[in-house]
């Protein structure tokens, strides 16, 4: 089994690559020299022995000089995909990301591809800013996840892969309801409504559907849109019938005169909200908003 097989095959049940070094942080190499007569073989397992002790900037010197001096030979596509890791390692992920875009563009067909795809995706992952930021980085790692997912699908890379898309979602409609948040507070309610509507119909399973439909009742009635408030916390009231956010939104119902008397109480089990048919399509909660809206 060739090195760099072996060293993808470590890393297949880990969340993230770190788990390989069993160093806390990255060493720091001053200028590394590298003996380029030592031949491809020579050079590249000097290159893993390097990634192992934590010499990154060592490692990836070793892994360049095979591609530059030996070109043709067994050697070069996995220098140049360990290159990639070694970049990864030094947190240097915009490096990475471009040297694993040549591994894949020369080496399309490759066995350890389903390896390449992962690892830059990882690169764009590691890179998610904060929800107070803007989060075209998030939408990013979730296109190179979606594709890792999509192309190997019944890979141990995909199942993590597909894990991290959720927390992607997550994290994107966690941005939404902190905008939410603040036109709220700002009183442009219908803005506020326009990000909260977008969780609950893009992201209705993260963990953030809950406020949503529960700041959508509360707007609906400071607006005086009462249908809207009671269908809204129908749908709020069957999917979450136990969430504090239900409980909010029922007593400002009762507080408003505005209550259904169909309505379950908090922590009670309701009937199915008017017209949610059951598909083979989104997820209930989608079927139910999408039907009373």
């Amino acid at each position: 089994m060739a090195p760099v097989t072996c060293l993808a095959l470590l890393l297949a049940g880990c969340s993230t690559l770190d788990a390989i070094n069993p160093f806390s942080s990255s060493k720091s190499d001053q200028q590394p020299v590298v003996r380029a007569d030592q031949g491809p073989e020579t050079l590249y397992n000097n290159g893993i022995d390097a990634l192992h002790t934590g010499r990154y900037r060592l490692a990836q010197a070793q892994f360049e000089a095979i591609q530059q001096n030996y070109p043709y030979s067994a050697w070069t596509s996995n220098a140049q995909l360990m290159e990639g890791y070694a970049y990864y390692l030094q947190n240097s992920y915009p490096d990475a990301v471009s040297q694993l875009d040549r591994f894949l563009q020369l080496h399309p067909t490759s066995k350890d591809a389903a390896y390449a795809y992962y690892l830059r995706a990882l690169c764009y992952y590691e890179q998610i800013a904060d929800v107070s930021r803007d989060q075209q980085g998030t939408v990013e790692a979730m296109s190179a996840l979606n594709e890792v997912a999509t192309r190997f699908p019944d890979s141990a890379y995909a199942r993590d892969a597909r894990l991290k898309i959720d927390l992607c979602r997550d994290h994107i409609a966690g941005k939404e309801m902190l905008v939410g948040r603040y036109y709220e507070s700002q009183h442009y309610y219908e803005a506020a409504i326009n990000r909260y509507q977008r969780v609950v119909q893009d992201f209705q399973t993260t963990n953030h559907t809950a406020e949503a439909l529960s700041r959508l009742v509360e707007l609906y009635l400071k607006l005086g849109l009462t249908d809207q408030a009671r269908r809204t916390a129908s749908v709020l009231g069957y999917n979450y019938p136990g969430s504090p956010w239900y409980q909010t939104s029922y007593r400002e119902l009762r507080s408003a005169k505005a209550l259904d008397p169909h309505m379950p109480e908090p922590g009670t089990s309701g009937p199915v909200p008017a017209a949610a048919v059951p598909t083979a399509h989104p997820g209930f909660l989608g079927r139910a908003w999408n039907s009373v809206f």
